[in-house]
């Protein structure tokens, strides 16, 4: 009567318990030429959250690994890239450097064959938010056509709002959504009051610009383990995956949202401190392949005037005008770094000295 009691206790656990599929990305890592676009998205990001040594947040909300942050020295899984020349490279590939008008960008541009730069690019990786820099990079790298390459995440959010005949996503609320590879799950950054869809439709509508991130869903119930496991740049200053768990249907269930009046997260106030709570706005579902096959290819051209890019606070950063020449040079120059190349140095051995001319001998008497 026992063994049959446990037998059933046991069947029962197994049905009201979803699977374990584990973490897709060691096995997606391989697809980044697969022919469907969304493979494509997943392989790419996978790649990079593998590179930052897997570091996730729980479906608790729970940092639970971390082992390399943005501004450090300290070698990626390749043991060859220093994880601040890693960032440095989303900003480089993408062509945003030279388009952000702010910070000290040349210093990125040389950083790799300049030492002397690599303080200053250090320094910019940590002051200004890359996340939307790495989601630029990841759609570039996977070839997704009519994405608009750019430093802030809202200018295409903004384009798949208003004009999502020429954007490779279409809005949707997340809180009816089902997410699948290949989407975007974006959230409104900062403290203030939560905006929710709606109020994000609200500001697509007009020009201003807006504080957001965005993950890039990898994987959505593989193995019907009811989780979407997202990827990141810039969560917790590294690419960080995020797991968050699904319905029954595939939809988001439970999706914690910012509490504008809410107690904020102190040791005192447990209930508050998760990683998954946030203003979540927007899922950009990704088009279907033929669809995305009759738009154009990826683009750093802005459709409008560019949303300022953000630092790593939240806050936007004013376009600034250039910076006037300091007398800067490089030795080992980038072309079209920006940087003009060192004069060069004197010669330690000394010139000989210039001949002089012979005097004509006197005539003959």
């Amino acid at each position: 009567m026992r063994l049959l009691l446990a037998s059933l206790l046991t069947m029962l656990g197994s049905l009201a318990l979803p699977a374990h599929a584990g973490d897709v990305c060691p096995q997606l890592r391989t697809q980044t030429a697969a022919p469907d676009p969304a493979t494509r998205i997943a392989a790419v990001a996978c790649n990079e959250h593998l590179l930052w040594y897997r570091p996730f947040i729980d479906r608790q909300g729970r940092l639970a690994r971390a082992q390399v942050m943005e501004a450090e020295d300290t070698l990626l899984e390749d043991q060859a890239t220093p994880a601040w020349q890693r960032v440095a490279l989303y900003w480089r590939e993408t062509g945003l450097l030279s388009r952000l008008g702010v910070g000290d960008t040349d210093s990125c541009l040389a950083a790799p064959l300049d030492p002397a730069m690599a303080p200053r690019c250090r320094s910019f990786v940590v002051d200004y938010a890359w996340s939307a820099a790495f989601v630029s990079w990841t759609m570039q790298r996977a070839g997704v056509p009519g994405f608009r390459l750019s430093a802030s995440h809202m200018d295409y959010v903004r384009d798949a709002f208003r004009a999502p005949e020429r954007s490779p996503f279409l809005p949707v609320d997340p809180a009816l959504a089902t997410p699948a590879q290949g989407d975007l799950l974006c959230h409104v950054r900062g403290s203030g009051d939560a905006l929710g869809f709606t109020g994000l439709q609200r500001i697509a509508k007009g020009r201003d610009g807006l504080s957001m991130h965005c993950d890039i869903v990898v994987a959505a119930n593989p193995g019907g383990d009811s989780t979407a496991y997202l990827v990141g740049g810039n969560v917790q200053q590294a690419v960080t995956m995020r797991l968050l768990p699904l319905n029954r249907k595939g939809a988001f269930w439970g999706l914690l949202q910012r509490n504008s009046g809410g107690a904020p997260c102190t040791p005192d106030n447990e209930a508050a401190c998760n990683f998954n709570r946030q203003d979540w706005a927007v899922l950009l579902k990704l088009k279907p392949a033929a669809e995305l096959a009759r738009l154009q290819g990826t683009s750093s051209a802005p459709e409008s005037t560019p949303t300022p890019p953000e630092h790593n606070d939240g806050d936007p950063v004013l376009p600034q005008a250039p910076v006037p020449s300091t007398g800067r040079c490089c030795v080992q120059c980038v072309v079209g770094g920006g940087v003009p190349r060192c004069p060069a140095a004197p010669s330690a051995t000394p010139a000989p000295p210039a001949p002089v001319p012979e005097t004509q001998a006197p005539p003959q008497p």
